[in-house]
């Protein structure tokens, strides 16, 4: 997930920590971690941009699984009144994503995030956020890490390490491509974890990003172009 951040922002109010707080830790207590029960047919990547301080775009790509075609893309773009928060990005993306989600013709029947599942320090990354406000399976490929400690994966590609805080492994250290850095693949609601990183690998062609989010970031920045 792309974000704005003002460096000279104000300190964010305490109050409005406390209510996003207690949000997360009452959205935490329905987080359902599983085996996928549902067949793969449609998967959907989905990113944000924001387009100076105060605008968001975001962007759903619909693929077909496991030929990873693309069959739909749909964007939508709008104000963003929360500022950036660390810890807190799910609450600022996550009602623009759902009215880009809204103008899918055919619904996916997993999410791929640019961002994070249960690797976050609340369990409650956008895509587990996004997973819970659509009751949907979705997953979480992250560029950089945001919380946990991990041993550098072999240089190949396909190699793997966990990604471990508080005793848990919250996440997978994936290398998608040889000698590159590797990404972060978490679940976020209704997958598990294995499920989670063999279907990164398979969306993972020649670049570092699966296609997907790929997909995704690109048409973000297409999409960038029109507004």
């Amino acid at each position: 997930m792309a974000y704005y951040r003002r460096y000279d922002a104000p300190p964010p109010d305490s109050k409005v920590l406390q209510e996003l707080t207690a949000q997360q830790r009452q959205m935490q207590a329905s987080i359902i971690l599983q085996k996928p029960d549902f067949e793969l047919k449609y998967i959907a990547g989905c990113d944000s941009s924001f387009i100076g301080e105060d605008t968001i775009l975001s962007v759903f790509i619909l693929l077909t699984y496991p030929a990873l075609e693309v069959a739909e893309k749909v964007w939508h773009h709008g104000p963003v009144d929360l500022p950036y928060i660390p810890g807190f990005l799910s609450f600022r993306e996550a009602p623009n994503l759902l009215k880009a989600y809204e103008k899918l013709q055919q619904k996916p029947d997993l999410i791929m995030v640019d961002g994070h599942g249960i690797s976050h320090p609340r369990r409650l990354g956008i895509a587990t956020h996004l997973g819970l406000q659509l009751n949907k399976p979705t997953m979480g490929v992250a560029k950089k890490v945001l919380v946990g400690k991990y041993t550098e994966p072999a240089a190949a590609k396909g190699s793997i390490a966990p990604l471990v805080y508080k005793d848990e492994v919250i996440a997978n250290v994936v290398r998608t491509k040889d000698n590159i850095k590797p990404v972060f693949v978490s679940p976020g609601h209704l997958m598990d974890l294995d499920a989670a990183t063999d279907i990164a690998m398979h969306c993972a062609l020649k670049h570092k990003l699966p296609e997907p989010t790929r997909l995704a970031d690109h048409y973000a920045a297409v999409f960038k172009k029109l507004v």
